[in-house]
């Protein structure tokens, strides 16, 4: 029953996607880094079979309506839902606020990583990724371009719930260099802060000491006199 309540909420999510790219809007609040062009060309391509598929099967099954009603919906359903993927990773992009980078792929990925735990950032293009523990690969057209290594593990969810402790994430940014650039700079932004907070004060100086007493004349005696 889970599993079934993720998978549709999934698709209810992608198409309220459609609406927000019909909009032109976008989710989140911070600094956006898309991802989207990585595989537009992909999801055109995938439509467009769709769409010849529809209107073939329309001219195969017009001598039985029934079928041909339940094969074109199910048709129609398809090609919003290829759409959808698409609009889902436009409206989606990564975000970078001030405390933590988000890496998302449309609506089946929301990874929230902190900024102070991340100790390495590169620009680092792979098309080949191999699953391995505590290493999350979120390819876009089968490549990554982003690798993040992590000082402690951030929690993973699947889509249907499954639990997995990452410590590397690579994922794909279209902006990938600047996106690494912004890191770095809030890293380096960050330990100028910390290193300043912990620097010790100067400590407070010595109290005045107190005033000396007051003179005598010159060429007074200062051995007691006698009473004689």
């Amino acid at each position: 029953m889970r599993a079934a309540y993720a998978v549709l909420r999934h698709e209810v999510r992608l198409l309220a996607s459609l609406v927000l790219w019909a909009a032109r809007r976008t989710g989140g609040a911070g600094v956006r880094f898309g991802y989207a062009r990585g595989q537009g060309a992909m999801t055109a391509g995938l439509a467009f079979v769709c769409v010849v598929e529809t209107i073939g099967m329309s001219v195969l099954l017009r001598g039985w309506p029934a079928v041909h009603l339940v094969v074109l919906v199910l048709d129609v359903y398809t090609v919003l839902f290829v759409v959808g993927l698409h609009a889902a990773a436009v409206v989606h992009p990564h975000l970078l606020t001030p405390d933590a980078l988000h890496v998302r792929n449309g609506v089946r990925l929301d990874l929230r990583v902190p900024l102070d735990a991340i100790t390495a950032v590169r620009r680092e293009t792979r098309y080949r990724h191999e699953k391995r523990p505590g290493e999350l690969d979120v390819p876009i057209g089968s490549q990554t371009s982003v690798t993040l290594e992590l000082a402690e593990p951030v929690a993973h969810f699947g889509l249907l719930g499954g639990r997995q402790e990452v410590r590397v994430v690579r994922f794909h940014a279209d902006d990938a260099t600047g996106l690494v650039r912004q890191l770095t700079t809030r890293q380096a932004t960050a330990r100028q802060l910390t290193r300043a907070r912990t620097v010790p004060s100067s400590s407070p100086g010595r109290p005045p000491s107190a005033a000396p007493a007051a003179a005598r004349p010159a060429g007074e005696d200062r051995r007691p006199r006698s009473g004689l």
